[in-house]
């Protein structure tokens, strides 16, 4: 591959450097250049609302490398700059400054932006969302002087902000449109367990709820308004109420979009020369026979280099099981898998439910779709291996401990 050539990555997150890492790694001899809109050089969001927030980490550990490594690595990093326009015949990116910049494979990693609520009282100061470095910055500082916090939105976002608000002493009132929190994503069953960990750390959990307006008292946050006329009390609040791909750039320059921009299995666009990776993606996965767009760190994680090797003309496809993690209070949680729309028949427990320490499986016609791994650790590798096999599995076997995972695992493949 000719030392000449240049790569650009649009989007400064964990897929971008993840990204850049890899092209280096893999001997690419070009230019990189990684551009991002924020002053931050790249850094891990699940930190955001997790460690960093309760102040258990310091701020250099959210940073996916030291500074000096950038230079190190020969990669051009530009912060602050936002790409206005992608010419594709041109095979250029423009930005708010300067002439546009030229490029042979292009990888957009431009990942997402939170919902923005759309009701009185949205933009008083004390609103707050979390995404960005500076947003989890300003979100602590509320928390150490609020002594009550509305969350909106009972998503993951809003579960583990009301978990690192009641760390900080903080009366949380999590207010929630539907019947239980996650019920979308988990199901009834496993929902109520989340639903019962938040109560039993004395959250307000208040479903069936919707806010009807932020109220202020001289510009700054004084409550929450709900439809039915209630007002909740809270000197913050924060909004997590889902996030939107940020597919602006590709859409303008003709790429097709559907709930993120499409990419193949190997992570190209409709354009062989441009890839995208990380939260904007829509990727395939051959395993699944179907797009999905992950809001997920490890689709951002692992989606970076794979997208790098076949910008350097491998061809390699991304066929791993979605993954997620999450950690609220002392529960900490893997889950692995995916439900489609056909949804699941069955869950199953395995292990004890009411001190926070089981898996629980997902299961349609007797095959595992997703597990969910809660304070019990070294099974998701099996459990990846159930989801992949497809096989159908005892349920007895699922449920019972004293069946190794392991060797259940084991014999699906076999």
């Amino acid at each position: 591959m000719s030392a000449q050539q240049t790569f650009v990555i649009v989007g400064a997150g964990l897929a971008g450097a993840k990204a850049a890492e890899a092209l280096r790694a893999n001997g690419f001899e070009g230019k990189v250049l990684l551009i991002g809109d924020e002053a931050e050089p790249p850094y891990d969001r699940p930190l955001l609302s997790k460690a960093y927030l309760l102040g258990s980490t310091e701020r250099e550990n959210v940073y996916v490398h030291p500074a000096q490594w950038y230079s190190d690595q020969d990669i051009e990093l530009r912060l602050g700059a936002r790409v206005t326009n992608i010419d594709r015949p041109a095979h250029t990116v423009s930005t708010a400054q300067g002439p546009p910049l030229g490029y042979d494979k292009l990888l957009l990693a431009t990942g997402s932006s939170p919902r923005r609520l759309k009701i009185p009282g949205a933009d008083l100061a004390g609103v707050h969302y979390l995404r960005t470095l500076g947003d989890s910055d300003a979100l602590q500082s509320a928390l150490a002087r609020a002594e009550r916090v509305a969350i909106i939105g009972a998503g993951w976002i809003g579960l583990e902000t009301a978990a690192a608000a009641r760390a900080a002493g903080t009366q949380v009132t999590l207010l929630e449109r539907d019947e239980l929190p996650l019920l979308a994503v988990m199901g009834e069953q496993v929902a109520q367990t989340y639903a019962a960990l938040h109560r039993a750390h004395e959250v307000d959990l208040r479903p069936n709820s919707v806010v009807a307006e932020i109220l202020g008292d001289r510009g700054t946050v004084s409550g929450v308004r709900l439809a039915g006329g209630e007002v909740v009390a809270a000197d913050a609040v924060v909004v997590g109420v889902g996030i939107t791909p940020n597919t602006e750039l590709a859409a303008a320059a003709g790429l097709p979009i559907d709930n993120g921009v499409i990419v193949d299995e190997h992570l190209a666009t409709a354009d062989p020369d441009i890839f995208a990776a990380g939260d904007v993606a829509a990727s395939y996965y051959p395993l699944l026979d179907l797009h999905l767009r992950l809001e997920h760190w490890s689709a951002a994680l692992n989606q970076g280099p794979i997208a790098a090797a076949n910008m350097m003309g491998n061809c390699t496809p991304y066929d791993r099981v979605p993954y997620f993690f999450s950690d609220q209070y002392d529960c900490g949680m893997e889950y692995c898998g995916y439900v489609g729309q056909d949804g699941f028949d069955a869950v199953i427990f395995r292990g004890d439910v009411a001190s926070c320490q089981f898996i629980a499986f997902w299961v349609r016609d007797g095959r595992v779709l997703a597990g969910m791994n809660v304070n019990i650790w070294g099974v998701t590798d099996a459990i990846e291996t159930l989801v992949r096999s497809g096989a159908r599995v005892d349920p007895g076997k699922l449920a019972d401990p004293a069946v190794s995972l392991i060797t259940l695992a084991d014999s699906v493949t076999h």
